[in-house]
């Protein structure tokens, strides 16, 4: 009955409104919150919805759970100072989860918290949040693992429980990750090396060691160097870094680089030193070439 119904309406120019209102987005009454300054967070988007929007940081109850969700946060954005003694370069995590693991296409925290367990095919298991938590340590940031009833563990996935507030479960959310580049025809590290002077020297220098404040700790991260991720870390893979770059780099400008531009400057980092991969021996990381896995 009510096919036909449809079809009259259709022809006599009417629309009921229940089926307008199934289709219309209305972005003008989305407000998305933001606890950082809101030209941090820029995404390439025409409707300010479409990405997860995390809580307010005022937000964060003020009870038990609120101070170890405060603390974590802490951890995230200031390792180098609370989670120090897993830490082994001069990283934290929030050099990679940038805007306090909140900026889409960032490694944004409020999408992969809700997707675990899920499969890695790094380790080509079925990991939990904690384990992947564990590899951060290990490899993006050249320490050691936590173990999972460590007290700076627990606080981190409290907060990456809160700052996922209201986020769906059990899906890739819009943001999740670093984006996605094509596959260049041919990434050249030279090349790379001219728009890396011309676009990301300002911050993390000539040398690619970062910028420090004068307390030490680094302003900017460096890219390479004994203070950097190490071989084993996901950014040495060329394909992430590049997929990084092109979303949130330089700062404050994402996606004002090429596709072609972010390879090539992938590349270029790629080819620097950083510390060895832990996994391998001492002869593997010397002696056995590795690729930059382009895939």
């Amino acid at each position: 009955m009510l096919k036909p119904i449809l079809m009259l309406a259709l022809m006599w120019g009417i629309m009921p409104s229940f089926a307008a209102d199934s289709a219309e987005v209305r972005p003008d009454l989305v407000k998305p919150r933001a606890s950082l300054p809101i030209q941090l967070i820029k995404v390439p988007a025409p409707n300010p919805g479409e990405y997860f929007i995390p809580p307010y940081v005022a937000d964060i109850p003020e009870d038990k759970y609120g101070a170890v969700v405060e603390w974590g946060r802490k951890i995230f954005t200031d390792t180098q100072t609370y989670g120090k003694r897993f830490v082994g370069n001069g990283l934290n995590c929030s050099s990679c989860h940038l805007s306090e693991g909140r900026e889409p296409f960032s490694g944004p925290i409020w999408a992969a918290y809700p997707s675990y367990p899920d499969y890695r095919t790094k380790t080509r298991n079925v990991v939990t949040y904690e384990e992947r938590v564990q590899d951060c340590f290990k490899y993006s940031l050249d320490g050691i693992a936590p173990t999972i009833d460590a007290p700076e563990m627990e606080a981190l996935v409290a907060y990456s429980h809160w700052l996922s507030t209201g986020a769906p479960t059990n899906t890739h959310l819009p943001g999740r990750g670093f984006g996605s580049v094509k596959k260049p025809q041919e990434a050249q590290a030279e090349r790379g090396k001219d728009t890396y002077m011309s676009h990301c020297s300002q911050c993390h220098g000539t040398d690619g060691l970062g910028k420090k404040h004068p307390d030490g700790r680094y302003m900017f991260p460096p890219l390479w160097g004994k203070d950097s991720f190490n071989r084993a870390a996901g950014m040495t893979k060329a394909k992430t870094m590049a997929q990084f770059i092109r979303a949130n780099m330089p700062l404050g400008a994402p996606f004002s680089l090429s596709e072609q531009e972010a390879w090539d400057i992938a590349m270029y980092i790629w080819i620097q030193d950083r510390p060895y991969d832990p996994r391998k021996s001492l002869f593997v990381n010397m002696f056995i070439p590795v690729t930059p896995g382009q895939h």
